[in-house]
């Protein structure tokens, strides 16, 4: 529970509504013992045809008549009992006791005389009108206590999960880049949604039913006491053994829970392939494998749940018996000790007095009094478990720490000016799977350059490294001759302009996305980037409400070149001191490219550009061109020094030629 106990500390963050939950619990717990013990004198006084008045003036009476007969035998032990005998010592001792019972009791009357005197009736029927009048009163009360006590409680679980939900969110934000490519996004998203509304239950059982009805419970339990707590006692005998088996119980469903919460992460991962690749599903007429892979997954996860619905089938027959178990107890101890007018059970004192019936039918109310909490408090345990496991899923994804982040001592920089430098860089998803062997690459600032390269030899790895996506896995990245790690991330990325392949927009309007990340840039600031991103002509004309136009999830509403030139223009908006362009017009036509390069020229001066691309306009108009292969530079200079020079340059321009041509 250490994990959910972090969560619930977060309800200390809300002290006043933590306040009023206690005091609302409380005046249930006091109120529901309260409305129990008016079951005294209704059977002592009301149906007895007495009122409250008489029965206080005759319970005093037997009082002062006991303590006179228990001084009086007390008196003849003293006088007739032999110096020394240890007999009469003990029976002197039990008379004290007995005496001192009575006198309290008596003071105990003496002090109720008055109360009753001045505020209840000298009627039996009007006084048992005025105890259901109190009855009635005590249960409405206690109904506002507990409307208000759930109110209060669902505001503190919603207060808490928006409290882990913004946390969660911000934590998942700082995670490396390569933790949602390599581990995606469906368990994330679990976690998330369905493992933070497992900690809301949780939430609400803990600072609800967990408070609420323990003091219910406590209630009663305190008023069995003040009638015979050795009685009490001998009542809860059963509870040791049904609580290690509730925790042994406990313990199996924390750990279905958990892999249920697995289960259901798969599950999602497969939503989401499914979804995302819809396209790809109906082209390939791949619904028959979709639909078993889905109900496969979905099967392993129905076991689960029929497992923690058994643990949960468990859990009310086991308190259940226990109800039963107190009761019984009770009830064979209570009658022996009535129905023989003894006050010891098997040696053990019970009471210094024979308990009346009324008091031991009060006695039986008050445990029936505490069964109703306990049954309640059966259906806690599944719910607190499965919290239990959600807390330390949820945990687990805030306590991660990025690998990427600042040095120590990181400072803001410049404007980049000088150079970007890589000293010797190598880098490695894994260990045996290197992506850059020893890459040395300066950069001089303004400088436009080029890296060609079949796929999958590091064009985007190594471009990717700039604004610290990753680290190296060995060697040093320096921007102006500092290392990058010396760098606030914020700094760094501020001075970095990047488009992919892939642009992704949010389902926001046009004007907002070209905004990302230049929130402070005017709408006319906007207009012109599209301008210069060759997207201001279809936005006004092709889209409904121009640059108002929502774009939808993740860019949906437009086409594949739409979207990459208003993420062009985002980019040309933010003004970088470096630019990235990871095949950032791969999906725009020829005509449009062309336009797009003109406005490049202008744009790229005074910046560093890295262009991963296999277009032939980009190659010739760059500074610079490298070409990788297999994660090291073989090839680097100007288009026209490469061409005569390098056969693997040269043979991949001709290929690139002539699918031109081809396509032309």
């Amino acid at each position: 529970m250490g994990n959910f106990g972090r969560v619930f500390a977060l309800v200390f963050r809300h002290p006043w509504v933590l306040c009023g939950v206690t005091v609302t619990a409380v005046l249930v717990g006091v109120l529901w013992g309260g409305n129990i013990s008016a079951v005294y004198p209704i059977v002592e006084v009301s149906f007895r045809g007495e009122s409250l008045h008489y029965w206080v003036d005759m319970k005093i009476d037997e009082a002062r008549q006991d303590i006179a007969r228990l001084e009086q035998e007390l008196d003849s032990l003293r006088r007739e009992g032999p110096e020394g005998d240890a007999a009469a010592k003990l029976r002197a001792q039990t008379l004290e006791q007995k005496l001192n019972s009575e006198k309290l009791l008596l003071s105990r009357y003496l002090g109720m005389r008055p109360w009753i005197r001045r505020w209840t009736p000298d009627d039996p029927f009007q006084t048992l009108l005025l105890v259901i009048a109190a009855l009635l009163v005590g249960t409405v009360l206690k109904s506002a206590a507990l409307v208000l006590n759930i109110v209060l409680v669902g505001y503190l679980a919603h207060s808490v999960v928006h409290d882990l939900r913004t946390r969660f969110f911000r934590n998942a934000l700082e995670l490396d880049v390569n933790t949602f490519s390599n581990e995606g996004v469906a368990d994330l998203m679990s976690r998330f949604t369905h493992d933070i509304q497992c900690v809301y239950g949780g939430v609400v059982i803990l600072s609800g039913k967990l408070i609420r009805e323990p003091l219910k419970m406590a209630a009663c339990l305190i008023g069995a006491a003040v009638i015979s707590w050795p009685l009490l006692l001998v009542s809860l005998l059963v509870v040791p053994p049904a609580a290690w088996a509730v925790r042994q119980l406990g313990r199996s469903i924390k750990r279905a829970n958990r892999r249920a919460m697995e289960e259901m992460s798969v599950l999602y991962g497969t939503l989401e392939e499914a979804f995302r690749s819809i396209r790809a599903v109906k082209a390939f007429t791949m619904e028959p494998h979709e639909r078993r892979r889905f109900r496969e997954i979905s099967r392993r996860y129905l076991r689960r749940g029929l497992k923690i619905a058994w643990y949960d089938a468990l859990t009310n027959p086991l308190t259940e018996v226990l109800g039963i178990g107190i009761i019984s107890l009770a009830m064979m101890a209570g009658a022996y000790l009535v129905l023989r007018e003894q006050t010891s059970l098997f040696g053990i004192p019970m009471a210094s007095q024979p308990i009346s019936m009324p008091s031991l039918v009060l006695f039986y109310a008050f445990l029936a009094g505490a069964a109703d909490p306990i049954r309640k408090l059966s259906d806690v345990f599944s719910g607190l478990q499965s919290a239990a496991a959600a807390a330390d899923r949820i945990h687990a994804v805030i306590d991660r720490k990025p690998q990427v982040k600042d040095a120590v001592h990181a400072v803001a920089v410049p404007r980049h000016h000088r150079h970007i430098v890589f000293d010797h860089v190598s880098f490695a998803y894994t260990a045996d799977r290197p992506v850059l062997r020893d890459i040395n690459l300066e950069i001089p600032f303004g400088q436009t350059l080029v890296i060609l390269g079949p796929s999958g030899c590091g064009k985007s790895t190594l471009a990717s490294l700039i604004p610290r996506f990753a680290d190296p896995t060995q060697g040093e990245i320096r921007l102006d001759g500092v290392p990058l790690p010396n760098i606030r991330l914020r700094s760094l990325r501020r001075q970095i302009g990047v488009v992919t392949q892939e642009p992704l927009l949010f389902n926001d309007t046009v004007v907002n996305n070209i905004r990302y990340g230049s929130p402070g840039a005017s709408e006319e600031q906007a207009v012109a980037a599209a301008v210069a991103a060759n997207a201001h002509r279809f936005i006004t004309e092709e889209l409904p409400h121009g640059y108002q136009t929502v774009v939808g999830p993740m860019g949906s509403l437009l086409s594949g070149g739409q979207r990459q030139r208003i993420a062009l223009a985002r980019a040309i908006l933010r003004d970088p001191a470096i630019l990235i362009l990871d095949e950032a017009t791969s999906q725009i036509d020829v005509e449009s490219e062309q336009l797009i390069q003109r406005a490049l020229e202008k744009f790229v001066q005074g910046r560093t550009t890295i262009i991963i691309t296999h277009r032939l306009a980009a190659v010739q108009t760059a500074d610079r061109v490298i070409l990788l292969q297999d994660g090291s530079i073989v090839a680097d200079g100007t288009h026209g020094e490469l061409l005569p020079r390098c056969e693997a340059y040269r043979r991949l321009f001709s290929l690139q030629f002539e699918e031109l041509r081809v396509s032309a």
